[in-house]
């Protein structure tokens, strides 16, 4: 495995790191995932699970018991 060193401005380090962090992973990794895409050697299967990850991470907050009952979703206005 190699390492690269990259330079960039401490503001925009500060916004990756944030926002990785958000994510719950690291700059390292963000970066890692980038590299991987724009060389286009993700396999079929990496890249699901990706877009389920990522799709997960964005309904953390849905249960399925708050869901509306079928009586409330056809109720209609009398």
């Amino acid at each position: 495995m190699k390492n690269i060193t990259i330079t960039v401005g401490d503001d925009l380090y500060r916004r990756v790191q944030a926002k990785a962090a958000g994510r719950g992973t690291s700059v390292s990794a963000v970066v890692r995932e980038f590299l991987i895409r724009w060389a286009g050697e993700e396999r079929d299967f990496d890249g699901l699970k990706r877009l389920q990850d990522e799709t997960l991470q964005t309904i953390a907050n849905f249960r399925a018991r708050d869901r509306l009952s079928r009586d409330a979703i056809h109720r209609r206005a009398s």
